[in-house]
């Protein structure tokens, strides 16, 4: 599946025009960002058939981030699917308790917490460490590779695999289905259903199995929960947040890993530093996620809501920002700088409020482990050739390729 740009109008005003599929735009907004915060920092599009207003600012995404319910989460992908397809936007994508509203968010949240809290990821440490070093025996003689394809790409999804009880072969299937789904889907619909529809008919399969022979897995953990509100629609809560984690932590994290790589492959003197004190790997991590944060969510109006000089309308939508809040040069000094040191580092690359990522710290483990383990094995690399790097963008932006040489 290839990582393409979709056609587009070019962009003749930022301001009220935007457009998140914009070549340059996936490729480096921080320009972008920088002169819309200068000038117009709530932009505005009318593009594919709705109108989406993006904040560039850190203080205004994490004000939109607490207008709940008004700004509502039921439909948090960027492009709303068309109305003439005669499809419920909201079928078939449940994904609580990121895809939900209070009270639902709230109840589906707390089930899935503890599973990730930080000694709960910890067990899967071993499990990553050993994923990665097979990766890297896989292609270490070769003296190249590529990063995001061969390694980046190839760990969250049996990372995930392994803790949802899944066959460990289907992680090739995942990452196929996660980029139908959230990548080339967003621009086209029938791909994107065509994802949807796979990956919820799978998912069905596996939580009714468990719900009529449970396992000792993490989805039969869920099942077997006593929470008053999943009473009597247990597969159905459950397919839900199995949905999520498999589309919210695939792609995410394996784009934070590649963009990390790219960063470090491009920027030898910070790769040097890196290789060189394995104490700056939490700070650098951090930084990473900072820069290079992959992921926008948006939120749809459920009513007029004021905002500042504008009125964001019932049925428009709010592109929550993140990675330009996390360039804002008024929250972060040298914000448009990597500083792999940097101590105070308030970023909001997992999100903010009540829907902030409650996966961050697997995330974190994962990203660690991968960066560790690359650098104990392969500390002397560079990305080989820089114009041959390909990005996605959108939903998730990251490398989708990323030829590595050592």
């Amino acid at each position: 599946m290839t990582a393409t740009t979709p056609p587009t109008e070019p962009v003749e005003d930022w301001t009220t025009d935007y457009d998140i599929f914009d070549a340059d735009y996936v490729t480096d907004p921080t320009p972008i960002w920088k002169d819309l915060r200068s000038g117009c920092p709530m932009a505005r599009t009318d593009r594919r058939g709705i109108r989406s207003w993006l904040p560039t600012k850190y203080d205004d995404v994490q004000a939109l981030a607490k207008i709940v319910p008004e700004l509502s989460s039921k439909d948090p992908l960027v492009v709303t699917l068309p109305t003439d397809m005669g499809i419920d936007n909201s079928s078939g994508l449940s994904a609580p308790p990121i895809s939900a509203d209070p009270p639902e968010q709230v109840w589906t949240r707390r089930m899935i917490l503890p599973a990730f809290a930080p000694r709960a990821v910890e067990s899967h440490r071993q499990f990553t460490q050993d994923l990665c070093n097979r990766l890297i025996d896989g292609f270490i003689d070769s003296g190249e590779c590529d990063g995001a394809v061969d390694y980046a790409q190839q760990i969250p999804p049996r990372v995930i695999a392994h803790m949802l009880g899944f066959d460990p072969e289907k992680a090739d299937d995942f990452t196929t289905w996660v980029r139908g789904a959230l990548e080339l889907g967003l621009f086209d619909p029938v791909i994107r259903v065509k994802y949807r529809d796979i990956i919820q008919t799978f998912l069905i399969d596996e939580v009714r199995s468990r719900w009529e022979n449970p396992r000792d897995d993490y989805l039969s953990e869920l099942l077997a929960l006593d929470v008053p509100e999943m009473k009597g629609r247990e597969v159905q809560v459950v397919v839900g947040i199995a949905n999520l984690l498999l589309i919210a932590g695939i792609d995410t994290t394996w784009s934070s890993i590649g963009s990390a790589l790219f960063h470090m492959g491009t920027h030898p003197e910070d790769r040097r530093r890196l290789a060189a004190d394995d104490t700056l790997f939490p700070t650098a991590l951090e930084e990473m996620l900072r820069f290079y944060s992959p992921v926008t969510m948006a939120r749809m109006a459920q009513e007029d809501v004021p905002f500042g000089d504008i009125v964001i309308k019932s049925g428009e939508k709010v592109l929550m920002n993140f990675p330009g809040a996390n360039h804002d040069e008024d929250a972060f000094e040298d914000a448009d700088k990597v500083l792999i040191d940097r101590t105070r580092n308030r970023h909001i690359a997992f999100g903010s409020g009540i829907h902030r990522c409650a996966g961050s710290n697997l995330a974190r483990l994962e990203m660690d482990v991968a960066l560790r383990t690359w650098f104990a094995r392969i500390p002397e690399f560079e990305v080989s050739d820089p114009g041959g790097v390909t990005w996605a963008g959108g939903q998730v932006r990251g490398p989708r390729r990323l030829p590595v040489s050592f």
